[in-house]
């Protein structure tokens, strides 16, 4: 009986934390891809009709993929650690400028796990998108 209420303790408490995760990455989806990806990420922001590859439909990821939202590989693409041909390559600008964005004089570690959260978010934000 105490672990049903463990768990369903564990899962509330979770809840806000995802929350917070879309909420924050919705801000860097507005500052960093809504100008190419569109505001609801349908690859039609005011950039798009600039650049010689189309921005993708990211309200697609999950459909692409069986239903499944690709996660890891949202998250690979993000902070440059998988290519993508719009970039010309690997794209590591957010991983980069979201390190960029870290405590000055804090411990290097410190940068890392913000950086990672930013990407986090930011692969949360996406798929709370998906149709």
């Amino acid at each position: 009986m105490r672990f049903t209420y463990l768990i369903a303790a564990a899962c509330l408490a979770a809840t806000p934390a995802i929350a917070q995760n879309a909420d924050v990455g919705k801000v860097l989806y507005d500052q960093y891809c809504a100008s190419c990806h569109g505001d609801d990420g349908t690859g039609t922001g005011p950039m798009a009709e600039y650049l010689t590859v189309k921005p993708a439909d990211l309200t697609g990821l999950a459909a692409a993929n069986d239903g499944a939202f690709p996660m890891l590989k949202t998250i690979h693409i993000i902070d440059g650690r998988t290519g993508v041909r719009a970039h010309g390559g690997p794209m590591p600008v957010f991983g980069e400028v979201f390190m960029d964005q870290g405590g000055h004089g804090a411990p290097y570690y410190t940068d890392v796990l913000a950086t990672r959260g930013r990407v986090l978010s930011l692969a949360t934000y996406l798929e709370s998108l998906q149709k």
